[in-house]
């Protein structure tokens, strides 16, 4: 290969960086990679290129040289400080019309900081969220770009060849100006929160109240991603219990310990949804439950302190099996609903034009929360694109309605057990706020206009109000 005959430049080898680079080069593409630590490039070039149409550089204005203008370099290093880096660096030996494209889980603020900045320099910027782990990099990810217009059909057959492929179809689609791919991206791993703590919830119940091994965990996990509940967090929960340790040849899931990590994009997802006055409270709950799993320590005290419910010897039937099942199903429509309501709300509010049914689209592989589900989300947007929530899609609806039996009996059970179902209980929460006419929300104002006379709206008149609820009391 000759110098400036790269089609795309990448920046960054790690895990996700250099399987997308192979990736890329596998559809016949050529890329020019650069890292900052040059043996991590010697390794990558020595070990993992063979005969592909990569090229290395060992400095940035080399790595720069490489590419054909206008140029379009992807940036795949850790979300923050690392990314503006990465772009002062780069910055300095481009041209006005060059394009850069963050791939990493950037903060949608940040984004469109970047955007701005860029723009205001000539130069054009793209967020890209990529969604499907090192597994999805390699052989086909979710991609959800956002940004320049105009930057995005530069590199669209790049990307459309390397996303993962449903029905022909590539899983990425511009999704929207400024920080619409990023934002997308927090509201994906949103809903993952919400449905990884709901399966970890049925696990808690199958295990503890009845007494599960990972024969048993398997095989049911098993059967369900045959299903309706068919996905990729369901595939994977099923071969974890399959997983042996290679030191003591127990279950491997076993011995980790229950403190789960999180890198932040939930929790932006809740903060995000507060601003904009979306509920979402089994993403909320999600992201609670990784806070209360790392006080261990705490939570061994009071294991020895506080008692729960008297258990009885109670044993749960084999058919609680179908229970969770229709009770799981349930909370993933809630929690798909949810997530996909901010995205409409947020599409408003800034201005990104989002389609739902695109967005379902490419969810709908290379993603981790592909699922079977996703093409009746697609459908609902498809036959009703200004569709306000998933519950009002009539198949849908339909669906969640004849499974709440399942959620409400699960939900009990968990509750007479004493075994946390915060997921599963806060998306039935959701399915019967949603559904109520009327909420208490009335005495909230009342009591909100007696301490603090913030005033209230009646239903019989128009105006607001406020009274004197003190004089209640002298009247008595």
């Amino acid at each position: 290969m000759k110098d400036k005959e790269c089609d795309i430049g990448l920046f960054g080898l790690g895990v996700m960086g250099g399987n997308f680079a192979l990736n890329m080069a596998d559809h016949g593409f050529s890329v020019g990679v650069y890292n900052r630590t040059k043996e991590k490039t010697h390794e990558f070039m020595e070990n993992d290129v063979g005969d592909r149409k990569i090229r290395a550089a060992y400095t940035v204005a080399d790595f720069i040289s490489l590419l054909k203008r206008p140029r379009a370099i992807l940036i795949s290093v850790p979300a923050g400080d690392p990314v503006d880096q990465v772009i002062d660096e780069i910055t300095l030996g481009l041209q006005s019309g060059d394009l850069v494209v963050d791939t990493g889980n950037s903060h949608f603020r940040d984004t469109d900081r970047r955007y701005e900045s860029l723009s205001k320099n000539g130069l054009l910027f793209l967020g890209m969220g990529i969604s499907g782990g090192e597994d999805g990099a390699r052989h086909g990810p979710s991609l959800m770009p956002g940004g320049s217009k105009e930057g995005y059909e530069r590199i669209r057959p790049i990307v459309e060849a390397a996303a993962a492929q449903i029905d022909g179809a590539p899983c990425v689609a511009y999704l929207g100006p400024g920080s619409a791919g990023h934002y997308v991206k927090m509201v994906h791993n949103g809903i993952e929160y919400g449905i990884m703590q709901m399966i970890a919830e049925t696990y808690d119940l199958m295990k503890r109240g009845m007494g599960f091994d990972v024969k048993k965990l398997h095989e049911v996990y098993h059967a369900w991603a045959q299903g309706e509940l068919n996905s990729y967090l369901m595939e994977i929960t099923s071969d974890i219990f399959l997983r042996k340790d290679e030191k003591t040849g127990k279950p491997l899931v076993d011995l980790i310990l229950d403190q789960a990590k999180q890198k932040g994009t939930g929790k932006w997802t809740s903060v995000e949804a507060l601003e904009l006055q979306t509920p979402l409270p089994t993403i909320d709950m999600a992201v609670s439950s990784r806070d209360m799993s790392g006080y261990k320590e705490e939570r061994k005290i009071a294991a020895g302190i506080l008692r729960g419910p008297d258990k009885g010897g109670r044993q749960l039937e084999k058919a609680f099996i179908d229970k969770l099942e229709g009770a799981l199903y349930a909370g993933m429509v809630s929690c798909y609903a949810q997530g996909m309501a901010l995205l409409q709300h947020a599409g408003k509010a800034y201005d990104y034009g989002l389609n739902q049914e695109t967005v379902a689209t490419i969810w709908r592989g290379g993603c981790i929360i592909r699922a079977k589900l996703l093409e009746d989300i697609r459908k609902a947007y498809s036959l009703t694109p200004d569709l306000p929530n998933l519950l009002l899609d009539p198949a849908l609806g339909k669906s969640v309605t004849a499974r709440q039996g399942d959620l409400r009996d699960v939900v009990c059970t968990a509750a007479g057990l004493g075994i946390p179902a915060p997921g599963l209980m806060a998306s039935l929460s959701y399915f019967d706020a949603y559904r109520s006419e009327r909420l208490p929300a009335n005495l909230l104002m009342a009591q909100r206009d007696y301490f603090g006379a913030h005033k209230y709206e009646r239903i019989d008149s128009e105006g607001t109000f406020h009274t004197r609820w003190m004089d209640t009391k002298e009247e008595k």
